[in-house]
């Protein structure tokens, strides 16, 4: 029969949208294709697209023009481009770039089966509405083997005015939960231990769904997953939490006591322009109500700045809150115009350059917070999910304690002693930096383990040199 045709993917954006692109690999895999990292290699290239900023555009628009070239001096037969740009600017798209042959929209993952033999038309952009994701649907992780993102619902009913998502991604569609479940025995099946749940809007679970279920019901039946040790909820919307909710956040062995709530400013002002629901007195309510209810909880966070109609005062009211709430993560996003939101019609947007001020500004003052919450942890033991080798030097391990999310967050940073990847081990701090630990591994009996080099009657892992 031959060797197997090529195929390539460039996955840009969200880890939503890697969720798609990993779905788009395993139907390629179906399809009897072969991955290949090379784009050069490869005689199809699909390019999964971010369409949510300005910014987003426009690495997506340049990575396609990048991997179109490789018609000329590669392999490449097809280009296919997916996901958010495609569904939001369809037709401006097909004008402008000849050089695609297919156009899939944000929810058409599983027909690149039919792109793939040949079968299908050029413009397959189809309405968001129709698909949600299912646990049988092909998926290939392309991250590590011992933790993967599971996308809980598509789209969103939110109305705030800076994001266009809901205009191109439809309305909230959430996965019932014996479907999750299901995906989740699957990837615990093949060796996944971390579960990271995401959507647009977590916290609103459910809500359409004929059984009403909630994310409180969600946690708890992922819990039972054998296999699954740590269950992380990405993107908390700031709204009323229900004491069932808090509940699974601070007894639950594995739902983790992380929060993840994007607040997005603290200033009454700002937070109506943008139409987020509530005030600044909400916020600090939200923050109080959880440092009370949660026991050693961890919180991130992320902002905006440069939003039409931010004043110094705002902003200085933002900084005063961010001073206040000393969350253990922040993350801070400069406003993006974007047409056909509300946002982007109104006037007095700040200068970029004082926009860019702002987020250095707001970052110089959480540097220090996010340190001295990092610090508290020194002499402490905790519980660290092994990675692999650090990325920083080869003596060294790399991992994350359950208060830090892969990718987003910080590293623990691993000595004396050896590891598989996907380990869940218990260590000892031993420093903090800006955003991330040093620590040791502890063995069993509580005791630091012994330098590689020692002798050791337990099986050969991951060796490791120390640093002395």
């Amino acid at each position: 029969m031959g060797e197997p045709r090529t195929i390539h993917f460039v996955s840009l954006g969200c880890a939503k949208n890697r969720v798609d692109t990993e779905v788009m690999l395993g139907v390629s895999a179906e399809a009897g294709f072969r991955h290949v990292d090379d784009p050069k290699e490869a005689e199809v290239i699909v390019v999964n697209t971010c369409g949510f900023i300005g910014p987003a555009k426009e690495e997506s628009i340049e990575t396609i023009l990048e991997m179109g070239a490789y018609k000329d001096r590669g392999a490449c037969e097809k280009l296919v481009v997916a996901g958010c740009l495609s569904q939001r600017y369809p037709n401006e798209l097909g004008l402008d770039m000849p050089e695609v042959d297919h156009f899939l929209g944000s929810s058409d993952m599983l027909k690149l089966h039919a792109v793939l033999k040949g079968r299908e038309e050029r413009m397959l952009v189809g309405n968001p509405a129709e698909y949600t994701m299912r646990a049988e649907d092909p998926r290939i992780l392309t991250e590590a083997s011992h933790r993967a993102y599971v996308k809980i619902a598509e789209g969103c009913n939110r109305s705030c005015s800076f994001c266009a998502i809901p205009s191109f991604r439809g309305k909230q569609r959430s996965r019932p939960i014996d479907d999750l479940v299901r995906e989740a025995e699957r990837l615990a099946a093949a060796g996944v231990v971390e579960l990271n749940l995401i959507s647009q809007d977590t916290i609103a679970y459910g809500r359409e769904l004929p059984e009403r279920a909630t994310l409180a019901d969600l946690l708890e039946a992922l819990g039972e997953v054998a296999g699954i040790e740590w269950i992380r909820a990405h993107y908390l919307y700031p709204e009323t939490l229900t004491d069932s909710l808090i509940e699974v956040f601070s007894k639950h062995d594995k739902v983790l006591p992380y929060i993840d709530m994007p607040l997005q400013h603290a200033s009454d002002r700002m937070l109506q322009r943008m139409r987020r629901g509530h005030g600044g007195d909400r916020v600090v309510r939200v923050v109080e109500r959880l440092r009370a209810s949660i026991p050693n909880l961890v919180f991130r966070s992320t902002f905006i700045v440069g939003h039409p109609g931010e004043t110094d005062a705002d902003f200085e009211e933002l900084c005063q809150f961010v001073e206040w709430a000393e969350l253990d993560h922040v993350g801070v996003f400069l406003y993006s115009q974007e047409e056909g939101t509300p946002s982007g019609e109104m006037p007095d947007a700040p200068d970029a350059s004082i926009a860019e001020a702002r987020r250095a500004e707001l970052m110089r003052i959480q540097r220090p917070i996010s340190r001295s919450r990092l610090e508290l942890r020194i002499g402490t033991e905790l519980d660290v999910l092994v990675e692999g080798v650090s990325d920083e030097s080869d003596l060294l391990l790399q991992g994350r304690w359950w208060g830090q999310a892969p990718e987003v967050d910080g590293s623990v940073y691993l000595a004396n002693g050896t590891a598989w990847p996907g380990e869940i081990r218990r260590v000892l701090v031993t420093d903090a930096a800006d955003y991330d630990l040093m620590a040791d591994f502890i063995d069993s009996s509580g005791q630091r383990d012994a330098p590689p080099d020692a002798k050791d009657p337990r099986p050969a892992k991951v060796k490791l040199r120390t640093l002395g």
